[in-house]
């Protein structure tokens, strides 16, 4: 019939029964993997065999280098956990009432201290702190044999990422030169957009979902660099640095585009931006350049992370301490392994809350398995063939990003509720015990994210904010010195991350926010250009010491030194022709203060 449409049902299911071929390649290759390392692990005959397949499915990612460097910092994390939980137990045998709360103290510090990190250097804190916390509870009752966990949880963790990796890297063709086409063609790509962006606004400032459309798209190609660069392998020069001084040329003119700059006024911007792709392509031998820049670090945003995880792990260690209960240790190593893979999540609640879903999901086919398959198995080859078919299809809901936090708990813990092994088969009773304290400890968790310290997008939006206008007073600070580049990429960071997590605030509440960090990040644009002349040498020692004073009282009052702004300029203009080496810059740095100030104050709604 003419006009009739389909149903919206078919289109959730999509990803299963018309998957894209890079979905369908991704599931295939790390099916095979984890399967081949489930298959050497029970050959080697390890006595848990299922924590091998978990750490394939645990470091495949959908590119080659992603997953090289998810590897590469999960060996460390590992390493430091398992370091940790063997110091733990030598210094406090059979000592419970101490072990769980210096347990708690290591996943809630860890779970902090991976608030100032991005990308996979996040990973290994999180890492560490489950990996600590999950060999200390297996030797509570045996602490002779610590060791021993120790060396056997690390064996599952090499095998499981040598296993992806020799996959991976069989299936992969010209690695190397796709990634080094990509790496151009995003570079090449996101300087048009802001080009095209610039020119089209023809003077006016960007209106504020347009300037943050574009500052998540310049973050995401600098997250992109690192893996792209792995993939390239040694022996590149300095692409990385090249590639992230050309996204953070872009951020320049984005906020400078701000103040009402044109496109015509922004062309040695645009110039540097293409020497740095120049030197990509055609790479000087001796090249040393360097860009270096940090992450946010929000102290408040890790107090609050830390303290909750550590209050999740202390409760479920009282709890089990009190209840005496048999499967407390598996409780609390799942406990740990979930707190960790949460904490960090943009959105924790509702991450476990996905999670939690999964996990249902992953239960009920083990739950199948182990009652009606593992009987009838007699040789680990047949086992793996009948695994193949329920880990693809987990390993296409991964490639959904609707599906990711679901695919993750069915993929992940599949071969841990089944628990293969050579010397027998898991029983119903024991299985049905297994999987009550998995789904106990994710509900516990989700209470946890839900009741203590809950993440609130206006709360975060003002916590943002008062730490934006600190750290925008430091900059004047004689003793500062961060550049430019590393303070707009710091900002941009923040800022995207709000972004994708406050969407559920209101929008004139989010819009003024968000009008106020992008205000900070062009302020702190000029104190920075201001303390660097104040520092020179070319200027007038009459001029420098009236900047200096300003920054010294921008540094104290912040905004409310406006009015000494507005003196200052009065006064270098006033004496332009005794002090000729007060340039453009400093003049258009003070007049983009005072004129950036009182919007910064408002709340701007586009």
């Amino acid at each position: 019939m003419k006009g009739a449409t389909l149903p919206a049902w078919p289109g959730k299911w999509a990803w299963l029964y018309a998957p894209s071929w890079s979905s369908t390649a991704f599931a295939l290759r790390t099916s095979v993997a984890a399967l081949m390392s489930l298959l050497v692990a029970m050959w080697m005959e390890l006595d848990s065999p299922q924590w091998a397949p978990l750490t394939v499915w645990v470091v495949a990612t959908s590119t080659r280098g992603e997953t090289l460097s998810k590897a590469r910092w999960r060996l460390v994390g590992t390493a430091a956990g398992c370091i940790i939980s063997v110091c733990a137990i030598a210094c406090l045998p059979q000592q419970p009432a101490l072990l769980i709360p210096s347990m708690a103290l290591w996943v809630g510090g860890c779970s902090a201290c991976a608030t100032f990190f991005d990308g996979y250097r996040r990973y290994a804190f999180l890492v560490a702190s489950f990996t600590g916390a999950i060999v200390s509870s297996a030797a509570f009752t045996a602490p002779q044999n610590i060791f021993e966990i120790s060396l056997s949880r690390g064996t599952y963790i090499v095998l499981g990422i040598l296993c992806e990796t020799a996959v991976a890297t069989l299936t992969s063709r010209n690695a190397e030169k796709v990634a080094f086409t990509n790496l151009v063609a995003r570079l090449r790509g996101m300087t048009a957009r802001v080009e095209d962006a610039i020119r089209d606004s023809a003077g006016r400032p960007l209106s504020i979902p347009q300037e943050t459309d574009l500052l998540e798209d310049v973050m995401a190609a600098n997250a992109r660099v690192e893996f792209d660069v792995l993939e390239l392998g040694p022996g590149h020069g300095r692409i990385v640095d090249h590639a992230r001084a050309t996204l953070s040329v872009l951020l320049m003119s984005l906020a400078r585009a701000r103040v009402g700059l044109a496109a015509s006024e922004l062309t040695d911007d645009m110039d540097a931006a293409r020497r740095h792709m120049a030197a990509i392509l055609h790479p000087r031998r001796g090249d040393r350049f360097r860009f270096s820049a940090h992450s946010p670090r929000q102290a408040a945003e890790a107090a609050r992370v830390g303290a909750r995880t550590a209050t999740g792990i202390l409760g479920a260690g009282l709890l089990w301490d009190v209840t005496a209960w048999d499967e407390g240790p598996r409780f609390f190593s799942y406990l740990t392994l979930v707190s960790g893979l949460l904490a960090t999540r943009d959105l924790p609640a509702v991450a476990a809350r996905d999670f939690l879903t999964g996990a249902m999901w992953s239960t009920a086919v083990a739950c199948l398995f182990v009652c009606v398959v593992m009987p009838a198995v007699t040789a680990p080859e047949c086992l793996a063939a009948l695994l193949f078919c329920p880990m693809f299809v987990g390993g296409l809901a991964a490639r959904d990003s609707r599906l990711g936090t679901h695919a993750m708990a069915f993929n992940m813990f599949l071969p841990v509720l089944i628990a293969p092994s050579n010397g027998g088969r898991t029983d119903e009773i024991a299985f049905f015990n297994g999987a009550m304290s998995f789904l106990a400890a994710i509900v516990y968790e989700k209470t946890i994210l839900s009741t203590v310290l809950p993440f609130g997008a206006v709360s975060h939006l003002r916590r943002t904010d008062i730490w934006v206008q600190r750290r925008l007073r430091l900059l004047a600070k004689t003793s500062a010195t961060q550049t430019i580049a590393q303070w707009l990429y710091e900002n941009a960071a923040s800022m995207v991350r709000s972004v994708r997590t406050c969407r559920g605030a209101p929008d004139d509440t989010l819009k003024h926010y968000l009008a106020r960090h992008l205000q900070a990040m062009v302020l702190g644009l000029w104190i920075i250009e201001l303390r660097d002349a104040s520092q020179g040498a070319s200027l007038s020692r009459q001029a420098a010491t009236r900047l200096r004073v300003f920054l010294q009282r921008w540094s104290q009052q912040g905004e409310d030194s406006v009015g000494l702004a507005r003196l200052t300029l009065a006064d270098l203009q006033a004496h332009a022709h005794a002090q000729p080496h007060v340039t453009p810059e400093i003049i258009r740095a003070l007049r983009g203060i005072i004129d950036n100030v009182p919007l910064s104050r408002e709340s701007i709604v586009e």
